[in-house]
């Protein structure tokens, strides 16, 4: 049987989609202390309101912390780790939710080999079309999973408490990676299908679809909504692996498109085969 997690004082920065729905879903599902902080005034105001935190965090309880997870585009979370370093308390985890590990890793792993905190890369694999406190749900993470990049040196006992920590917010799984193995299955699984889902709705037929469209046009398209901004810096971090993996689709549909600009219809049976096999391995 597992032992419960102790009691601790949670700083969360940034609460925005996902830093919200950490929050909320804490003060859910467990007794932890919540401060939370993030750049709009209004925010932090509305989120106490609401109860998703129990108080602000701030430079001075930021030392207090026994977690501090940073819910920030990549940049911003390796601005704020530079400027708050200094008030961080050896022994605590620090733990960023950003899209890309390899270059926030690289930033951020040296800071805490010197102030002595224990540093962790993480993604949760969840997500909406919107983004904002506003739509944050205590029960964004159900079924979902949490990918973890801890530091060589991160003992077995902290990372046991994370996968506990991180389950009881309703997450399934928890992955562990490498950064350089999460920014490359992140290019294939992620980002490249913000990518396709933004040049397919691109299409002149786009803008007369309603009567003529379904399940597959809203599966394709769904994710086409995005935030420009982050996902901008998160392709942009992320361009060697992206760009294989965008540079494959391309060579991929040309094999499509020239056997049905042919008229090659054994081959096009031949390729669409091949997908249905290679879906019914993927899922098992």
């Amino acid at each position: 049987m597992e032992t419960e997690v102790d009691i601790m004082r949670i700083g969360i920065v940034g609460l925005g989609l996902i830093g919200g729905s950490i929050a909320k879903a804490f003060k859910q599902n467990t007794e932890h202390e919540i401060l939370g902080t993030d750049l709009l005034e209004s925010v932090i105001c509305k989120a106490i309101l609401l109860e998703a935190i129990d108080g602000r965090l701030t430079d001075d309880n930021t030392g207090q912390c026994d977690i501090i997870i940073l819910a920030l585009y990549p940049g911003a979370t390796v601005e704020y780790l530079k400027n708050h370093q200094k008030d961080i308390k050896k022994g605590t985890i620090v733990m960023d939710c950003s899209g890309v590990k390899e270059a926030v890793c690289a930033e951020i792993q040296p800071i805490a080999a010197e102030r002595e905190f224990k540093y962790v890369g993480g993604h949760p694999m969840a997500g909406i079309e919107f983004s904002g406190f506003g739509h944050s749900k205590r029960n964004l993470f159900k079924h979902a999973s949490m990918i973890l990049a801890p530091q060589s040196d991160m003992s077995i006992q902290d990372m046991e408490l994370l996968k506990r920590l991180w389950l009881s917010l309703g997450f399934n799984h928890v992955q562990i990676s490498t950064p350089e193995e999460h920014d490359k299955m992140i290019a294939f699984t992620s980002q490249l299908a913000h990518v396709v889902s933004s040049a397919y709705v691109k299409s002149p037929q786009a803008l007369k679809h309603k009567g003529f469209s379904a399940g597959s046009y809203n599966d394709l398209s769904r994710v086409a909504r995005l935030n420009e901004t982050m996902w901008t810096e998160l392709f942009m971090l992320n361009r060697k692996n992206l760009v294989e993996e965008i540079d494959g689709m391309i060579e991929r549909l040309h094999e499509y498109r020239d056997a049905i600009n042919d008229g090659k219809e054994k081959e096009l049976c031949e390729l669409l085969r091949e997908g249905t096999e290679r879906k019914i391995i993927i899922d098992g």
